[in-house]
C-alpha cells in the first residue's frame, strides 16, 4: 500500500497552541513569561501543566514560591506579551509592564487586563533531563470579568485571545465557531 502523505521534518506539531503569560514573583517582584507549552491535566481538581526550558528565569520563581499564575492575554496585549518573551527577567525588570493583583497564594502575580487568570499551587516538578521542567499546578482560583463570560464561564470569542504556531513562530487569531462539541458528531452516519 502506498502512503498517501509525505513524511515531513519532525517537530512538535500540536496545533493550536494557546498563548499564556506565566506569572511568578522573583526577588519579591512580579515577572512574566509568554508560553504556549501548556495543557490541562485533570478536571477535578482542576490541574494544569506547563513545560518551560530550564534556562528560563521564571522557573526559579516557581520553585522558590511553589506557585505560579497562568494569564490568558487578549489580542490587544500581543505587543507587551511578545516583549516579555524577547527579554529575560534576568536582564530587565518586568514588574511594571502589567498592572497586577494577587490572590490567596500571595506570590502568583496575575494581570488585571488579562481576560482570564488562573492562580496555581505547584503540585509537582518533573525534570525531563532534556533541558525542560514540567510544572504541574492545581488551579485554586480562576478570575475573570463578566464581559468575558457567557453563562458564568469564559467565552473564547469574548476573550479575543490568540494562538501560536511553534515551528514557524507566528501568532494567529482564533476563527469562527463551527459546531458544538459532543453534539455535532451525532449527525455522522455509518
Amino acid at each position: 500500500m502506498t502512503i498517501p502523505k509525505s513524511k515531513i521534518r519532525l517537530g512538535p506539531y500540536l496545533y493550536p497552541m494557546p498563548v499564556v503569560l506565566i506569572g511568578v514573583n522573583i526577588n519579591s517582584k512580579p515577572n512574566f513569561m509568554p508560553l504556549a507549552w501548556v495543557s490541562i491535566v485533570e478536571h477535578k481538581p482542576p490541574t494544569i501543566l506547563i513545560s518551560s526550558s530550564q534556562s528560563h528565569y521564571t522557573n526559579a520563581g516557581i520553585k522558590e514560591n511553589n506557585c505560579f499564575s497562568v494569564n490568558t492575554p487578549s489580542e490587544d496585549m500581543i505587543i507587551p506579551t511578545d516583549y516579555c518573551g524577547l527579554k529575560s527577567g534576568k536582564d530587565i525588570d518586568k514588574s511594571k509592564i502589567f498592572n497586577v493583583f494577587y490572590g490567596d497564594l500571595k506570590n502568583a502575580p496575575m494581570i488585571i487586563d488579562a481576560p482570564l487568570c488562573l492562580e496555581c499551587k505547584l503540585l509537582k516538578t518533573i525534570d525531563l533531563e532534556q533541558g525542560h521542567d514540567i510544572f504541574i499546578g492545581e488551579i485554586i482560583n480562576a478570575y475573570s470579568e463578566d464581559k468575558y463570560l457567557t453563562n458564568g464561564i469564559p467565552d473564547l470569542n469574548k476573550m479575543n485571545t490568540f494562538l501560536f504556531s511553534m515551528n514557524d513562530n507566528n501568532y494567529w487569531k482564533i476563527g469562527e465557531h463551527i459546531g458544538r462539541a459532543w453534539s455535532i458528531g451525532k449527525k455522522y452516519e455509518d
